[in-house]
C-alpha cells in the first residue's frame, strides 16, 4: 500500500469510525480482524510466530485461537484509539481498573521522577489517558510512521489527550532525562528495539533485543524503573503494575552497559510473565524472537 493510500484508509477510519454506534464500530473491526486472519498475510505470520514461541507446547488449534483473539485485540486497539477522542471523563475513569497502581503515584509523588516499561498490550493510548485525566502528565515517545502526515496525525491526537510526545532521534534521551530529573513521568513501550543499539535478551526461552533507553534512563537519573501491562476487560482495561526493578549487590558493581543489560533482562522476565498470563492482550505482530546465528 502507498504511503498516501495508507494515510487516506487510516484518516478515513478515524472520521467515519467516531460517528458510528459503538456496537457497529466493533462489528466492523471484528470483521477486519477476520480477513486479516483468512488472508494470513506477514504480521499475521508474525503474530502466529510470537505466541508458538509464548505457548511452546500449544496444539495448533489452540495457537490459531490465539491468533483470533490476538487480531481481534488488535482491532479493539485501532477501534478505541479512533473513538477515544470523544469519550467522556467518566467513561474513561471507570473503564480502567489497577493492580499496585502506588507504585506509580508514589513515584509520581516522590519527585524523583518514574519510568513506566510496557509492551505492546491492550490499549496503552487508553492507559495513559487514565493518568493524564488524574492530573499526572504522560511523557512518552512514539515511533515514526510513515507517511509523515499519518505520523503527525497520531502527534497531535495524543497530545490533545494530554500527553507530550517525543520523536525517536538523537536527541531524546537528553530531554526525557530532564523530564525525569523534575520528577516527571515517562511511560516508554519497551518489547521492541526500533534501533540498532538494543539489548539482547532471554525471553520465553528465545532470544529477542529489546531498547536500552527505560534502564539508561533509570542508572543516570535515579528515576523509578517500573513496568506496566494493560490487558483487555469486558468493559475496558486492567493495568497491573510491578517493581520497582533494581540491581542487586551483584550487579551494581558492573559498568554502565553491563548494568543496563542486567536491568533490561529483568523488564524482560517481567514482560513474559505478564503476557504468560495473558498472551492474547499482546497483540504484537512485529519480528520479535531472533535466530541465533542474527545475533551479535
Amino acid at each position: 500500500m502507498s504511503a498516501q493510500l495508507t494515510y487516506l484508509v487510516y484518516s478515513l477510519l478515524w472520521k467515519t469510525v467516531r460517528i458510528m454506534p459503538e456496537k457497529i464500530a466493533n462489528a466492523l473491526f471484528n470483521r477486519i480482524a477476520e480477513l486479516a486472519y483468512r488472508r494470513n498475510k506477514k504480521r499475521v505470520q508474525r503474530l502466529r510466530e510470537n505466541y508458538r514461541q509464548v505457548r511452546p507446547k500449544a496444539s495448533n488449534d489452540e495457537i490459531e485461537s490465539m491468533v483470533k483473539s490476538g487480531l481481534i485485540s488488535a482491532m479493539r486497539y485501532w477501534c478505541d484509539t479512533f473513538r477515544i477522542s470523544d469519550w467522556d471523563k467518566k467513561r474513561i475513569i471507570e473503564t480502567v481498573t489497577c493492580s499496585n497502581e502506588e507504585l506509580l503515584l508514589t513515584g509520581a509523588a516522590s519527585g524523583k521522577g518514574v519510568i513506566v516499561a510496557l509492551p505492546h498490550a491492550g490499549n496503552w493510548d487508553h492507559a495513559g489517558l487514565y493518568f493524564c485525566m488524574k492530573g499526572i502528565t504522560v511523557h512518552t515517545v512514539a515511533e515514526h510512521l510513515k507517511p509523515e502526515k499519518l505520523f503527525m496525525k497520531f502527534l497531535e491526537h495524543r497530545e490533545k489527550m494530554g500527553m507530550k510526545v517525543f520523536d525517536i532521534d538523537g536527541s531524546v534521551i537528553q530531554e526525557l532525562e530532564e523530564i525525569l530529573r523534575r520528577g516527571g513521568l515517562v511511560a516508554l513501550v519497551a518489547d521492541r528495539d526500533l534501533s540498532k543499539s538494543g539489548i539482547t535478551v532471554d525471553f520465553f526461552d528465545g532470544i529477542a533485543k529489546m531498547p536500552a533507553g527505560p534502564a539508561l534512563l533509570a542508572l543516570r537519573t535515579g528515576a523509578s524503573l517500573i513496568t506496566a501491562f494493560v490487558a483487555y476487560t469486558k468493559t475496558g482495561i486492567h493495568i497491573n503494575f510491578s517493581g520497582p526493578f533494581n540491581l542487586d549487590s551483584a550487579e551494581s558493581g558492573k559498568s554502565e552497559s553491563g548494568k543496563v543489560i542486567a536491568l533490561t533482562q529483568k523488564l524482560a522476565d517481567q514482560f513474559s510473565r505478564d503476557i504468560t498470563r495473558d498472551p492474547t492482550s499482546w497483540h504484537m505482530q512485529q519480528r520479535i524472537f531472533l535466530k541465533p546465528e542474527a545475533v551479535i
